[in-house]
């Protein structure tokens, strides 16, 4: 699949992703690219942002391509439903975070968790670091289990960010591509 053939929703976590990041720089870059926009960036309702996310998918007129960030990984897994599966083509998730883990800061991210631990219908793919605070690189490995994604270990990158030092992010536009490029359109649904 090419990027020009499907809908790709960059979908940001808490507090946005900023001018410098790599989901802002690719969606300036992919003509098909769109931010899932949330009205409450800083204090994040799960409800709310699956809505959004949900209006998104049902707005597609091409086969959808998630890219999630962070708590954009958890808002897109629980907007995942049968009525909107499939128009969904694959989804690109980056350093999911621990939303079960106590120790999360800010608290009210764990109101996005627990994750669905049930098989993802499409393709998928999680880019994990081993040095990112909001969620080990084990725990990123268990969901991608779960999940049957495709697990790619990011070395020791933080939470690859801007903060990250990850705004032009090369590499991974480079695994995107790959990824993207293994993708069918997803059946009609009957």
């Amino acid at each position: 699949m090419k990027a020009s053939e499907a809908d790709i929703l960059i979908v940001p976590g808490y507090t946005n992703s900023g001018p410098d990041h790599w989901q802002t720089r690719w969606e300036g870059k992919l003509a098909s690219a769109r931010r899932v926009e949330q009205a409450e960036w800083v204090k994040p309702v799960r409800e709310d942002w699956v809505e959004r996310m949900n209006e998104e998918i049902a707005a597609a007129t091409k086969p959808v391509v998630i890219v999630a960030h962070s708590l954009g990984v958890a808002t897109a897994v629980h907007a995942i439903s049968k009525e909107n599966q499939h128009k969904i083509a694959g989804a690109f998730f980056v350093a999911p975070p621990d939303v079960e883990n106590p120790n999360i800061r800010p608290k009210h991210l764990m109101t996005f968790g627990p994750y669905p631990r049930d098989p993802l219908p499409f393709p998928s793919m999680i880019v994990a670091s081993r040095n990112d605070h909001f969620g080990s690189y084990e725990h990123a490995r268990d969901i991608a289990n779960a999940w049957g994604s495709i697990l790619v270990d990011a070395g020791e990158s933080g939470h690859l960010n801007a903060e990250s030092g990850h705004g032009p992010w090369p590499e991974g536009t480079m695994v995107f591509a790959q990824f993207l490029s293994r993708l069918k359109p997803p059946l009609p649904s009957s």
